[in-house]
């Protein structure tokens, strides 16, 4: 029976096409074969990663060779989501030599998010480009259901933000990083630390090309909410329980909605403990999702999305062109964030709005930052955990106070008193970005 190299293998198809007895059946992202397979061996020669074999495989990158990769960076950034594109886009334009990695095969995708961003959280980073915004956004709807079935409504005007495509949005963050003279490298996942004692000081990487060690002074993680970097350095990276935000979301198409004002619906029925959104698209679509606390609700937050979008007349009479699922840290910020080496961002490091689970502008102001102070300690000779603790120390006193008060005012509502007045004015004024 032929046999899949997972690491190598793109989900391309081309297997499937030729095999005459319909022994291989691609399962989204992972290629299936069944036991009718008779080795016929034509499979392998249309591979186009040489992820086929029909023997049993040899050491990984056996007979090939390792894209080339220097073996020693002043930077290397794990994960190309917006904070590790700007960490490394930054270092890079300092002069630092940077290694970015991300283990997807395309930045961007799968998309795991919302896609909402206000106007002043964005350009301070990048100035805005309708190749990757869907909609601009000059309003916004909130709407309580009560207990008693009851539903309340309230709308503002005014402010400006945007729902971007994140698929190309966040390739174009890597693109600049490449354009600054970082080294990208997508399939590639970093898969240890190197270790000197108690530092960092490298990643062991895995690609269709084989494996390899690569040194660094600074190691950045930015590998998201399912980071491991910050565990194998020895930093507790666990998420609470009750801090997830279990979330699932359809991009609806066909559906007759307001294309400058996202909408958004708290209420134990509709989304227990978090909140169900409409952010439009453009060309009648939208993201339509919901976010469920995940020791609170009684259902995968898929099954009240889909009850959701069936109790709204105009979402139900679209069509789910997209499905994505993901887990949404709103948790207190991890108590450290840094080690002798290595520093985290982004979801990496809970660095998200407890009180909305947005993140994007969060992880990019933690990527510029932690470039900037990764650049003044390599300079300086010394990326001990004390010298990279600036990096700490200068987020706690600007973005890291806010969320911390965030953190604080999310937990004086219990998942049952979120839909209280009190509790959506403070709900309205984090949604505005403020």
């Amino acid at each position: 029976m032929v046999l899949v190299d997972h690491i190598r293998c793109a989900y391309c198809g081309s297997c499937v096409s030729v095999c005459p007895v319909g022994a291989l059946d691609l399962a989204e992202t992972r290629l299936l074969v069944d036991q009718s397979c008779t080795d016929c061996g034509l499979c392998v020669s249309v591979c186009p990663t040489g992820a086929l074999h029909t023997e049993p495989f040899r050491d990984i990158g056996a007979g090939g060779t390792m894209w080339p990769l220097r073996r020693r960076y002043d930077l290397i950034v794990i994960g190309a989501g917006p904070g590790g594109s700007i960490a490394a886009r930054e270092a890079a334009r300092q002069g630092l030599s940077v290694l970015l990695l991300e283990k997807r095969q395309e930045i961007g995708s799968p998309v795991r998010c919302a896609e909402g961003i206000a106007h002043e959280q964005l350009i301070p980073f990048i100035a805005p480009d309708s190749h990757w915004i869907s909609a601009t956004v000059t309003g916004a709807e909130f709407t309580v259901a009560g207990d008693d079935g009851r539903t309340e409504t309230t709308r503002g005007e005014g402010g400006s933000g945007y729902v971007l495509e994140r698929r190309v949005f966040d390739r174009v963050l890597a693109e600049q990083a490449a354009s600054a003279g970082a080294e990208v490298r997508v399939k590639t996942a970093a898969t240890a630390l190197l270790m000197d004692g108690r530092a960092v000081r490298g990643v062991r990487v895995r690609s269709p090309f084989g494996e390899a060690e690569v040194e660094s002074r600074v190691v950045i993680g930015a590998d998201g909410v399912e980071s491991r970097v910050g565990a194998w350095a020895g930093l507790d990276t666990t998420l609470p329980h009750q801090d997830t935000m279990s979330c699932a979301q359809f991009l609806l198409a066909g559906i007759d909605i307001d294309p400058a004002c996202t909408c958004y619906y708290v209420g134990m029925d509709v989304a227990p403990g978090g909140y169900a959104w409409v952010f439009p698209k453009g060309e009648r679509r939208a993201n339509v999702g919901l976010g469920v606390q995940a020791n609170v609700a009684g259902r995968p937050a898929l099954d009240y999305l889909v009850r959701f979008v069936e109790s709204q007349p105009h979402l139900a009479q679209g069509s789910p062109v997209t499905l994505v699922t993901g887990g949404v840290p709103v948790a207190p910020q991890l108590s450290r964030f840094v080690t002798n080496g290595l520093m985290l961002v982004g979801d990496a490091a809970r660095q998200v709005d407890p009180l909305t689970g947005g993140g994007i502008a969060n992880a990019m102001a933690a990527g510029r930052l932690a470039a900037e102070v990764a650049t003044e300690c390599i300079a300086a000779g010394d990326v001990s955990v004390a010298a990279l603790s600036a990096y700490e120390t200068r987020w706690h006193a600007g973005l890291g106070r806010k969320l911390a008060r965030r953190y604080r005012l999310k937990e004086r509502f219990p998942p049952s008193e979120r839909a209280s007045r009190e509790c959506m004015r403070v709900f309205i004024v984090a949604v505005g970005g403020k």
